[in-house]
């Protein structure tokens, strides 16, 4: 996973993307541990989500960024104007147009 989550300190995420995110989570499980054998039928079967998240314990990648960017902004509000950082935190304000869709300041949904 350290692969997709380069950077991922400075992703804004809609809903639609969280989904996707979780969807490939899940399908890299799915390869990774393979198909089961069904105690009953003997038939090979698909794991289901839950039974992937009871293999791998850790927090599910929504979770990681989310924590990830929670520390970014951290470690961005310490460094404070003097250094500059707090523009480029801004960003460009047309690429965070979907928290305005949403009806709520994006500060917010840091966590």
């Amino acid at each position: 996973m350290p692969v997709v989550l380069y950077w991922c300190e400075t992703w804004s995420l809609t809903l639609r993307e969280e989904r996707e995110l979780r969807v490939f989570e899940n399908m890299m499980f799915r390869i990774i541990f393979g198909p089961r054998r069904d105690g009953v039928t003997g038939e090979w079967r698909r794991l289901l989500n839950e039974e992937l998240n009871d293999l791998y314990s850790s927090p599910n990648i929504v979770r990681v960024i989310k924590s990830r960017r929670m520390r970014w902004a951290e470690h961005v509000a310490r460094m404070g104007e003097e250094r500059g950082c707090i523009g480029s935190w801004l960003g460009n304000r047309r690429e965070r147009d979907h928290w305005g869709d949403l009806g709520v300041d994006g500060w917010i949904i840091l966590g």
